[in-house]
């Protein structure tokens, strides 16, 4: 009988103050939690030396668990226009760092996230949190919510490998 190939995949909820990570294995149809987490910028530092921060703990993150593929969440409607810009810059430093990598790059809304986890695409996080949970197989719902994010984007990456 022969063996699935594994496949690693990172998942990335992009921010700027606050980017999760988080990484699965699939093998087959099962999904299993590697590591999650996230990357922190401090507001008092310089814009661009956060964006520098950010491509840099990434780039460790990646070089450590290699993935083979990403799931990376758009931005969302914002009413904020300049904490819009802010992010959408922080995500293209984080586009640049996986492109790097020539592995295939998913980009998921949070509806399309939503919809994939939950079936329902107005579900609220605690009800995404606890389908992430239930997915992975896990005792607890992943904390910090920008991680437990990351790992729905990872999800979903994984089902449309």
């Amino acid at each position: 009988m022969p063996t699935s190939k594994t496949i690693t995949i990172m998942g990335i909820d992009p921010g700027l103050a606050t980017t999760g990570w988080g990484i699965l294995e699939k093998k087959g149809q099962k999904l299993a939690l590697i590591d999650y987490g996230l990357i922190a910028t401090n507001a008092k530092k310089e814009f661009a030396q956060r964006l520098k921060i950010i491509n840099q703990d990434l780039a460790k993150v990646i070089k450590k668990y290699k993935p083979d593929a990403f799931g990376v969440e758009s931005i969302y409607f914002c009413k904020n226009v300049k904490t819009a810009l802010l992010v959408g810059q922080a995500r293209g430093v984080i586009l640049l760092t996986c492109i790097k990598t020539n592995k295939p790059i998913f980009d998921f809304t949070p509806l399309q996230i939503k919809q994939a986890i939950t079936t329902y695409g107005r579900a609220d996080k605690k009800q995404v949190q606890q389908m992430v949970k239930i997915i992975l197989n896990l005792k607890n719902i992943p904390k910090p919510d920008h991680a437990a994010d990351a790992l729905a984007c990872a999800i979903c990456a994984a089902n449309s490998i």
